[in-house]
């Protein structure tokens, strides 16, 4: 194995850490528990509200790409701000119990003949109430709008609600592309190689930098079905863990791994200390996140595994002060991935471990935050127009697999009303030499690509 090879392999599959979506049959701690010898049975996790389709109508592809070349680049937007973390001294069962009184998330917002009439101005008109309501519910489906039919419709209801927008906390490591770069629009996970792939429960976020607020917007759903966005209220599902996993969980803290780099087990202990080295110095920075590259963590011989470091799953919200469920668990869990539709490449695979041990997750502790997360999934059926405004310190998102062409876009958003919290750090145009290599990498593979061919 050529070294420059392998340190590329690293490179071009590290996010899918985050980042980050049909009939389903549910899995049962069951089925998640049972061990053969033979790999387990894939299936699609289910939902607790699954709304209906309403096929309204799109624009064609290129109108609905065009920019409003008279407003002003947002190339140079911010960098995507630093995690706010109030983690400490936290009460499990007083943070349930706070948790518990939350209303349902999303806020479904319907447009009527009047509000697609005033276009622009609904959302001018109504922004302190809406912005008021977003940290209220979490998150907001907007449906029926003509206006967020196209990216410049898009970008006029972020500025009439005054949303500042900020890179991807995880824009070097190339999952998303731009749609847009003038208006900070970036493509969801749309890649054909991709669509095979459920994208687990998550936030924006990284253990380094978490976008304040998103808007994903549909501007086309998928041509020949599924494709669903799906999203679930940390709240909510704090509330609905097992108070005993919750604990253990926020006493043992966890980490995140978010690739996979298998050397040979045979080489010297130095040769890998010196690849290990290589990697940790020439590769990991690039990302923009806090890596330590550890070897067999997971227990295969000469794995080196790129590991986030340890953070509790429960924060505080920033504004709020709500404890939350807040990690990305439910997406990077490894015995949860394998018993899913999974796309993602082994070097790109993930896994969760208790940090106090280094040891991954046990299947029952796996088995719960799957219960608890997939109950709170509302599996939304977004159709051109629609946008899912979220807090992105409240709300979880997630993808499920879709055949077809689908397009998506989602624009990230910075504190916009705290200077501190924003920072000054504008786009650090180094990193999209990655982004870019990456998506080219992304792109080269093949359609329908499944884990298995590695």
């Amino acid at each position: 194995m050529k070294l420059n090879l392998s340190l590329f392999l690293l490179a071009t599959t590290a996010t899918t850490c985050s980042n980050a979506f049909v009939m389903k049959q549910p899995a049962t701690a069951t089925s998640l528990l049972s061990s053969t010898a033979s790999p387990p049975e894939r299936v699609a996790p289910d939902a607790g509200y699954v709304p209906d389709w309403e096929d309204q109508p799109g624009l064609s592809p290129e109108e609905f790409i065009k920019s409003d070349e008279s407003k002003p680049d947002l190339a140079g937007m911010w960098e995507c701000p630093l995690t706010r973390w109030d983690s400490e001294n936290i009460d499990i069962k007083a943070a349930q119990l706070e948790a518990a009184k939350m209303p349902h998330c999303p806020l479904e917002v319907r447009a009527s003949e009047a509000d697609n009439s005033a276009g622009t101005e609904y959302f001018v008109k109504n922004k302190e109430k809406l912005r008021a309501e977003l940290l209220k519910y979490g998150a907001i489906w907007f449906r029926g709008f003509d206006l967020m039919k196209s990216v410049q419709g898009h970008r006029e209801m972020y500025e009439s609600l005054g949303l500042d927008p900020c890179l991807d906390p995880l824009h070097s490591s190339g999952l998303r592309k731009f749609a847009s770069e003038r208006d900070a629009l970036y493509e969801e996970v749309n890649k054909p190689s991709l669509r095979g792939h459920y994208i687990g429960l998550h936030c924006e976020s990284t253990a380094k930098r978490t976008a304040a607020y998103a808007a994903f917007v549909c501007f086309q759903k998928a041509t020949e079905g599924g494709g669903r966005f799906l999203v679930a209220d940390g709240a909510a599902i704090l509330a609905e863990l097992d108070s005993d996993l919750l604990q253990k969980l926020y006493d043992r803290q966890i980490r995140i791994s978010v690739s996979n780099l298998d050397i040979p087990p045979s080489l010297p202990d130095v040769v890998k200390g010196g690849i290990k080295n290589l990697v940790d110095a020439a590769v990991a920075p690039k990302f923009d996140m806090d890596l330590e590259m550890i070897y067999e963590s997971d227990g295969k011989p000469g794995r080196l595994q790129a590991v986030e470091t340890a953070e509790r799953p429960i924060n505080r919200h920033p504004v709020t002060g709500l404890p939350v469920w807040f990690n990305n668990a439910h997406n990077h869990a490894r015995k949860l991935r394998d018993r899913r539709p999974c796309g993602v490449p082994e070097v790109g695979m993930t896994e969760v471990f208790y940090a106090d041990t280094m040891d991954p997750l046990t299947e029952e502790d796996c088995a719960e935050i799957k219960r608890a997360s997939e109950k709170h999934i509302t599996a939304l059926s977004m159709e051109p127009g629609d946008v899912l405004l979220v807090d992105n310190y409240r709300a979880l998102h997630g993808r499920d697999v879709f055949e077809g062409d689908r397009f998506h876009a989602v624009s990230w958003f910075t504190w916009d009303d705290n200077e501190e919290w924003r920072g000054d750090e504008r786009r650090i145009v180094e990193k999209n030499g990655l982004n870019q290599m990456i998506n080219g990498m992304m792109d080269w593979l093949p359609k329908d690509f499944e884990s298995q061919q590695n």
